[in-house]
C-alpha cells in the first residue's frame, strides 16, 4: 500500500497554514511551521520575499493538494473520490467532502478518540475498533448513516484506552455525529452539513483542477 513517508510538516510549510496533522503537537512550541513558516525546499525562505502573481491553475492545485493532504490520501485515491461525487446527485465538490468525512479514520478523529487522522489510522490499522459490532482494519471504509463505532473490546485494558474518556472529553462534539465517553463508541447521526466542514477547503477550485 503507497504511503506518504516523508516529514509531514513540510506539507503545512508548503500549503502556508497549519493542517494539524501531528494533533496536538501542532499547538505547541515544537511546531515546525511555527518555527520555519516558510516553503520547504532550497530556495523556501528566499521566495517568501517574492511577490508572485498567482494563476488559476496554481490557486486550483493548491485547494486540491491541501484537501489531500488534510485528509491523509493520496493522489490516486482522491481521483476516485472525485469520480464518486461525480456520480452523485447535487454538487460535486460537496459531495466530495461528505465522502472525506465520512471515511472511518476521519470519523474516529472526530469522535476524539485519535489525536489525528494519521493516529486514527493506524489505530484502524492494528485492528483496536469495530463498525457494527465487527472488527476492521481498513482506515478507508466509508461509514453510512447509522453505522456505530466503538473500541474492539479486547484493546479497552491497554494504557491508551483506559486514558480515551478524558482526552475524548475535551474535544468538542461533532452535530453529526454521537458519542458515548463511557462505552468509547459513537455513531454517525446523518451526513455533515458544509458549514460543519472545515471551511478552509474549496471544493469548488478542486472541481475546476479536475474539469480541466
Amino acid at each position: 500500500m503507497a504511503k506518504y513517508r516523508d516529514a509531514v510538516c513540510k506539507l503545512c510549510r508548503r500549503e502556508g497554514e497549519k493542517l494539524f496533522l501531528k494533533g496536538e503537537r501542532c499547538l505547541t512550541a515544537k511546531c515546525a511551521f511555527d518555527r520555519r513558516g516558510y516553503a520547504p525546499g532550497q530556495h523556501g525562505k528566499s521566495s517568501q520575499f517574492k511577490r508572485k502573481r498567482e494563476s488559476d491553475y496554481n490557486r486550483q492545485l493548491r485547494a486540491k493538494q491541501k484537501a489531500r493532504r488534510v485528509y491523509g490520501i493520496l493522489e490516486r485515491q482522491f481521483r476516485r473520490y472525485y469520480e464518486d461525487a461525480l456520480k452523485r446527485r447535487g454538487l460535486t465538490g460537496f459531495n466530495l467532502l461528505q465522502i472525506l468525512e465520512t471515511r472511518l479514520d476521519n470519523v474516529i478523529y472526530r469522535l476524539g478518540f485519535a489525536e489525528s487522522r494519521a493516529h486514527a489510522r493506524l489505530l484502524v490499522t492494528h485492528g483496536h475498533f469495530t463498525v457494527n459490532g465487527r472488527r476492521v482494519d481498513i482506515p478507508s471504509m466509508n461509514l453510512s448513516v447509522g453505522d456505530t463505532v466503538a473500541v474492539r473490546e479486547g484493546s479497552r485494558d491497554l494504557t491508551y484506552f483506559k486514558d480515551l474518556p478524558a482526552l475524548a472529553e475535551s474535544r468538542n462534539a461533532i452535530p453529526w455525529l454521537t458519542r458515548d465517553i463511557k462505552t468509547l463508541s459513537g455513531s454517525v447521526t446523518r451526513l455533515p452539513e458544509r458549514s460543519e466542514i472545515d471551511g478552509n477547503l474549496q471544493e469548488q477550485l478542486i472541481v475546476e483542477y479536475y474539469s480541466r
